[in-house]
């Protein structure tokens, strides 16, 4: 199986091929949508994996081209900025899957439905807080990003709004019990 990484974090995107390759699964990298599409076009791969955010370009952008190239390619959306409208964008426009970043190398073969000899890692519920931000996210996305219109259909006070805004939950991080 082969596939396609387009992220412009260097580290990020060694760091799971690496992971990949220890399974058997070959990655190559792009760091932009130009790069990506002329890869794409001189081997067409198996999946891609797209970063939202490439510095000025939106990994959304490739999804259209990507599913020209092969009908049947696995395109999953990886993101730091996970949201409940960015989600339903992607899928809308032909994406498989969308997963949170950093996204482990488990996690995408399961994604990928190529994970047999992948243990299961126990499921547990999203975090409250990234709950919060997804439904303020889609307020905001509804009120096309007016701060004043988005309280009143949360039901909060616009300062209230704004410091939750201010406060944006960063990825959520495995927690160690300390009495480990």
């Amino acid at each position: 199986m082969n596939g396609l990484l387009v992220d412009d974090d260097e580290v990020y995107s060694r760091i799971l091929q690496r992971s990949l390759e220890r399974r058997g699964v070959r990655l190559r990298i792009a760091p932009n949508i130009a790069a990506a599409l002329e890869l794409a076009r001189a081997e067409v791969p198996d999946f891609a994996l797209l970063d939202l955010k490439l510095k000025q370009e939106s990994g959304l952008a490739l999804i259209a081209p990507l599913r020209a190239l092969r009908a049947d390619m696995q395109i999953i959306l990886v993101t730091g900025y996970a949201s409940v409208a960015t989600a339903v964008d992607a899928i809308k426009r032909g994406a498989n899957n969308y997963l949170p970043k950093p996204v482990t190398a488990e996690a995408l073969l399961r994604a990928l439905d190529d994970a047999d000899d992948v243990p299961e890692e126990p499921e547990t519920m999203m975090p409250l807080s990234r709950l919060e931000w997804e439904h303020i996210a889609q307020a905001m996305q509804d009120c096309n990003g007016n701060i004043s219109a988005a309280a009143r259909l949360l039901g909060m006070h616009r300062r209230s709004l704004q410091r939750k805004l201010a406060k944006r939950p960063g990825p959520e991080r495995n927690q160690i019990n300390p009495a480990e």
